[in-house]
This record gives structure tokens, sequence and C-alpha cells, in this order.
């Protein structure tokens, strides 16, 4: 599957402990800027961009503090690699035509999980807008984790 601008990595995100220690480390002392934060109080948690440049043409680190103490063994602090994608749903039914698991399917036309076949967990977004909302997506249940 050729790229032909169909993905742009987006992030990368790892789970961290102490929210203010890791900002410190990976502005102050790697040179990274913060790019935003968001807190969402729902979920328990709060996600913070940093990067080497404008979101829109860099990658970027994404720091996730989840606000319920976690012990982060066995590589759980590592999240997923994110990467957007011109058509959520035909990127999907290219990968499962190819034997990829949705591990979480794009129900509401903007975001799906699968993992690499090292089990690394791999989000694809939407650009732009959410597509409309349609079948067999919107009622495809969730498959393992991500």
């Amino acid at each position: 599957m050729a790229n032909n601008g169909q993905f742009q990595m987006l992030h990368t995100m790892v789970r961290v402990r102490d929210l203010d220690k890791s900002i410190d480390f990976y502005t102050r002392l790697l040179g990274m800027t913060l790019l935003r934060k968001r807190e969402v109080p729902e979920a328990k948690y709060t996600n913070v961009f940093v990067g080497y440049g404008p979101e829109d043409t860099h990658a970027v680190l994404e720091l996730t503090y989840n606000w319920d103490p976690e012990n982060y063994d066995k590589g759980r602090n590592f999240g997923h690699l994110a990467f957007s994608v011109k058509n959520i749903y035909e990127t999907c039914q290219k990968l499962m035509d190819a034997g990829v698991t949705i591990n979480r399917p794009p129900r509401e036309g903007r975001m799906a999980f699968v993992k690499s076949p090292d089990n690394i967990s791999i989000e694809l977004l939407q650009q732009g807008e959410n597509l409309e909302i349609s079948e067999p997506w919107s009622s495809m249940e969730n498959i393992g984790s991500w």
C-alpha cells in the first residue's frame, strides 16, 4: 500500500506518572515546545502535546497523564502511534482485506485502532471533518485491546 499522501505521522503517545516533571523534562531539558494541553475530567486524564515544530508539519509527542494511579509495567507506558488518513473507511477496508484486525472500528467516522504485526497499537484519524456515519463500521464491536 503506497502512501500517495494518504498517511501522515501525527504523534507518539506515552503515559506519564508525573505530568509536571515530564513537561519539564521534554521542554526544558530536551528543548521541545509545549504545544497544547487538554484536561478531560469525565475520563480522568490530561493530554499534553510537545514537539519541535508546528503540529501540522511535524510529528509530536503526546504525554498522557491518567489521574487514577496505575503501575505501568510491561511497557504499558507506551501508548500508540497515530497517523492521519484521507479516508478512514477506505483505509480500514484495505487493512481488513489484507488480514488486519480492526480493534476499534471508526464508528463515528473519525478514529480507529489496529495493531502492528508486533502488537503495537496504531491510531488512525480521519483528516478534516468526520466522515458520515455508515455501516458496517457504526455497528462493529471492539476486538481485543488497543
